[in-house]
């Protein structure tokens, strides 16, 4: 054969290579165990919703999904673990509004800053605040309590997990929207405020719904406000419902990757993630834990951490002293 011929058939088969191996190299991923880092405890709830979505992950995505707990600064010490971690879609982040809120509180305390090294992936699961008040309270309605406070201003007392959680800066939503400031009791976790708000210790709360839909149920609470509608009590109101500019936040759970991985992973995993969150076995266990599948899309909810961590910001410069 000719010298032109076999340089004209190494050409095309060297073409024919490029073509055939580039489409394979961006199907390749993952080759190796994915590692979602979980921001609070194990048994928590956003640690049995990471669970449960990771299962059927690894399933979708024919890998392992290690599970690796990283407690600790308000979700910062695990969100600061990925951020630094190598941008290969190998370690993934599963965390709540609190990786931002706490940036948003003190930029100086946390090392990393969300909104330019976290890439947040899609916001699966959330969970609905409520403003709940004791049953036998005079309160049949969220307007009769904002009656109430206009008219004895720093009387109602409201517990929350502390300072810089979603339910302080929904106190401060109220406030902001209503004019009426509810005068925040930090606890140290979400059973010890519903335990003062059932002994009368304090009048209000934001706890979630899970926390206290039985003590709903059994009539010994009613629920004046929700962040989000809950179907299994449709008739609670939303702010916005009510006529006010902006609702309470939910507490969201959301996947993030560290800044700079490239797209051909995500473009594998948010279509994953998503098609585990909603599967009917997966719907069904996080329903019981008392929060909800209510995809919203990763440019969508960067939006909202934009959103809140700015109202956040806001909030801080004009927030009333906490009581001790």
């Amino acid at each position: 054969m000719k010298k032109g011929a076999w340089f004209l058939i190494g050409a095309v088969f060297s073409i024919s290579f490029v073509f055939w191996h580039q489409p394979t190299q961006a199907q390749t991923y993952p080759t190796q165990p994915i590692q979602m880092v979980i921001t609070l405890s194990p048994g928590d709830t956003v640690d049995l919703a990471g669970r449960v979505i990771g299962a059927e992950l690894a399933k979708i995505l024919k890998t392992p999904v290690v599970i690796v707990n990283k407690p600790g600064g308000g979700g910062t010490l695990g969100a600061e673990s990925v951020v630094r971690s190598k941008k290969d879609g190998y370690t993934l982040l599963f965390g709540i509004n609190g990786i931002y809120y706490a940036h948003a509180v003190n930029p100086e305390s946390v090392p990393y800053n969300p909104l330019t090294d976290l890439d947040p992936l899609c916001s699966p699961v959330s969970v609905p605040m409520a403003l709940p008040v004791l049953a036998d309270s005079p309160w049949k309605g969220f307007q009769d309590l904002m009656n109430y406070m206009k008219q004895n201003p720093g009387k109602v007392r409201g517990g929350t997990v502390g300072v810089a959680s979603v339910g302080f800066f929904n106190f401060e939503v109220i406030r902001m929207e209503t004019g009426n400031a509810i005068t925040v009791i930090p606890f140290k976790g979400g059973s010890p405020a519903l335990t003062a708000l059932l002994g009368g210790h304090v009048e209000t709360g934001q706890p979630t719904f899970g926390l206290i839909a039985p003590h709903v149920k059994t009539g010994k609470l009613r629920v004046l406000l929700t962040s989000q509608k809950v179907p299994e009590f449709p008739d609670v109101p939303t702010l916005k419902e009510l006529g006010y500019k902006r609702d309470i936040m939910s507490i969201r759970f959301a996947f993030y990757l560290p800044v700079g991985t490239p797209e051909s992973v995500k473009k594998v995993l948010v279509p994953a993630i998503e098609t585990a969150a909603k599967t009917p076995e997966v719907m069904d266990a996080i329903q019981k834990m008392g929060a909800i599948v209510d995809f919203v899309p990763g440019e969508q909810y960067k939006k909202m951490m934009a959103d809140e961590h700015g109202m956040v910001r806001q909030l801080m410069k004009t927030s009333p002293p906490t009581a001790k």
